[in-house]
């Protein structure tokens, strides 16, 4: 009995370990890809928010004052780096998962001992610290504009992180269904796009009328900026402990439709 269960942990040991070498050498790949093409992966969503940052913050935050008692361009910084943490982790799990696809190198995973919890663990980490690592650098460029303050570095490390995990879980959903490259971008130009713009990014939602901020609340995303926000100047206009628990259940779905989509083979196995 003894060496039966000795026996049975090296066995366990060795199928860990088996699985942590297709996870990290996932992860490495995901990580060279975008570094390599850094010119198109890093690069354009700085410029895009430094763009943001130009015309929001300087030419109309002017106009528009405080909000809350932050200025509008401090207001905004923690919309804009959520927003290029939304975009890069979405993209990048989406982009690079379809491409393995349309290779029909997704045939050597599915070949190999690799199991779909490290499938799925290694593209969606590569999402995750793409996304994070893209949002490091738009805050960075925001200092040249502004003094935002962390008051909450917790609670913005818990936002961002859970953001960037949600969003490289739907990328891979999104890559999962994809049949061609048009099928890639038309959940962010269609859905991602407009939940971004209205989720609080640039506006309180305080400022709107009473229907359209009842309206408001079914956008996922304004859970998102709005706890990320408190993190900074410790004001958001939903319960920051309830936006918590909103994007640990959305993590706990998207996680399970993806090994299940993965199970059944949906979009891979013809």
């Amino acid at each position: 009995m003894d060496k039966y269960k000795a026996t049975k942990k090296v066995l366990m040991r060795t199928a860990f370990q088996e699985q942590w070498i297709a996870f990290e050498t996932i992860v490495r790949r995901e990580i060279a890809r975008f570094t390599r093409i850094w010119t198109q992966t890093l690069l354009p969503p700085v410029i895009t928010q430094t763009l943001y940052f130009v015309i929001f913050g300087k030419f109309i935050g002017e106009r528009i004052g405080d909000i809350q008692g932050v200025s509008y361009m401090a207001f905004i910084v923690p919309g804009l780096v959520m927003m290029a943490v939304i975009n890069s982790a979405f993209s990048n799990v989406v982009s690079s998962f379809f491409s393995v696809k349309f290779q029909r190198s997704i045939e050597e995973l599915l070949v190999s001992p690799t199991s779909n919890t490290a499938i799925i663990s290694g593209y969606v980490m590569g999402g995750v610290i793409r996304g994070i690592l893209v949002g490091v650098i738009v805050f960075l460029v925001s200092i040249f504009f502004t003094r935002p303050t962390i008051q909450h570095l917790g609670i913005i490390l818990i936002f961002i992180i859970l953001t960037a995990l949600v969003f490289s879980l739907a990328g891979l959903i999104n890559a999962i269904f994809a049949k061609k490259f048009d099928d890639v971008s038309i959940f962010p130009v269609f859905v991602l796009t407009p939940l971004t713009y209205l989720g609080g990014v640039f506006y309180s939602i305080h400022s709107l009328p009473g229907f359209w901020q009842q309206v408001s609340l079914f956008n996922p995303i304004l859970y998102m900026v709005n706890g990320f926000r408190y993190g900074f100047y410790g004001l958001s206009d939903v319960s920051v402990g309830g936006s918590i628990l909103f994007l640990l259940v959305l993590t706990g779905i998207l996680t399970y439709a993806n090994f299940y989509l993965l199970q059944k083979g949906t979009g891979i196995k013809s």
